[in-house]
């Protein structure tokens, strides 16, 4: 009995210790665990690979700093795959805070595969206006985006010489942790019948099921897991790769955790109720 209450009332130092360990452990060690590509996934690394070199994706960053850890290997994982087939890349986003890292994935990526600027990507930066501009790029992408975001007059760029709206461009990958996907789809794939694809925090991944069902959205890559998922397909293994072995013990062990304390609470009190 007296082992239950100690249980029951476990300092929460040990049990910060223990998170801390089998996180710590597996980086560390780079344990590999073993797990399944979902069509999710597939469908979106098909989508990218299906396009023939010099062909236009463009990539909106609709995350920040917050939801990177999920975001950000998915980012690039992808963009490699891009750069890898020769595709071109257009950069934007409806997060200001956010796009300094899509630039950071952008720049590395780019320059492992010997991408120049303005003739391989671009990254055109953010400007107001949400809605009307995912509206008013199936016009004219100029109509928002005079410049890039450097202040670089978008026509001085030779990439963007025969694009200006969704005609030009083949796939569009919105990176997300909120409602954007949905927004895009609603508008540029709606309305202009633009090939979508999102790449979300896993906490966003299962609204956006019905969009894949319905076909509204060509693939998704969701969280921590989709991104390891893409890295494998791709054949190079990055921060998600890393991360998903300590992920998912410490939600094992969160379990146990819960388990275990669920367990000695109950005998305590059952313990207490017959003594009196």
């Amino acid at each position: 009995m007296k082992f239950f209450k100690w249980l029951s009332k476990l300092d929460r130092k040990i049990i910060f210790l223990l998170v801390t360990l089998v996180v710590l452990i597996p980086l560390i060690l780079k344990i590999p665990i073993p797990f399944e590509i979902g069509k999710p996934v597939q469908d979106a690394y098909n989508t990218i690979d299906s396009l023939s070199a010099g062909s236009v994706i463009m990539v909106s960053i609709d995350y920040d700093a917050t939801s990177a850890p999920e975001c950000q290997p998915m980012i690039i994982a992808m963009l490699e795959h891009a750069f890898s087939k020769d595709l071109k890349v257009v950069l934007m986003g409806n997060i200001p805070t956010g796009l300094p890292l899509g630039q950071m994935a952008l720049e590395q990526t780019a320059a492992r595969h010997n991408k120049k600027y303005g003739v391989d990507y671009v990254n055109l930066g953010y400007r107001p206006g949400y809605v009307a501009l995912i509206i008013g790029m199936g016009r004219e992408i100029r109509d928002f985006f005079s410049a890039d975001y450097q202040g670089v007059p978008v026509d001085s760029l030779p990439m963007m010489k025969n694009i200006h709206s969704y005609d030009d461009i083949q796939v569009l990958i919105s990176f997300a942790h909120g409602v954007s996907v949905e927004t895009w789809i609603a508008y540029a794939g709606g309305r202009f019948g633009q090939t979508i694809l999102g790449g979300v925090t896993g906490v966003v991944a299962p609204d956006l099921y019905p969009y894949l069902q319905s076909g509204q959205l060509s693939g998704l890559v969701g969280g921590l897991k989709g991104a390891s998922e893409y890295e494998s397909l791709i054949g190079r293994a990055g921060m998600a790769s890393l991360g998903m072995p300590a992920q998912s013990i410490a939600h094992i062990l969160i379990i146990l955790l819960i388990v275990i304390g669920s367990i000695a609470g109950f005998v305590v009190d059952v313990s207490q109720r017959r003594k009196k």
